[in-house]
């Protein structure tokens, strides 16, 4: 698996409007359930999809903004998956399966 990091606001807006598919990971670095979740991602993650890692202390303006651009509350740890520009998977904690992600993408 490979990480890709994101650091403006602009990259995730631009992403939104010119990336067919891709996810985020909100994760903060200071909440251990956040970092068992990472973990979890990390060992499963077989998805032919660029992931973006979103570190929240740095960053949570960007997480703001995605909570505004997609009125999906930000919680963390946190993973979206955006298609064609809109949000069709979101889920946090123990509740991110990335086998449910693979089936809303065979939808």
């Amino acid at each position: 698996m490979h990480w890709e990091t994101l650091l403006t606001e602009q990259q995730f807006l631009e992403l939104q409007q010119q990336s067919p598919l891709f996810a985020i990971f909100k994760h903060s670095t200071r909440c251990s359930v956040s970092a068992m979740t990472k973990n979890r991602v990390e060992r499963n993650w077989n998805l032919s999809m660029p992931i973006y890692y979103l570190d929240l202390l740095q960053h949570r303006s960007i997480s703001n903004l995605i909570a505004t651009q997609t009125g999906i509350e930000h919680q963390s740890p946190q993973l979206i998956v955006f298609k064609n520009g809109k949000a069709i998977y979101n889920a946090s904690h123990n509740a991110i399966d990335i086998e449910e992600i693979k089936e809303q993408l065979a939808v």
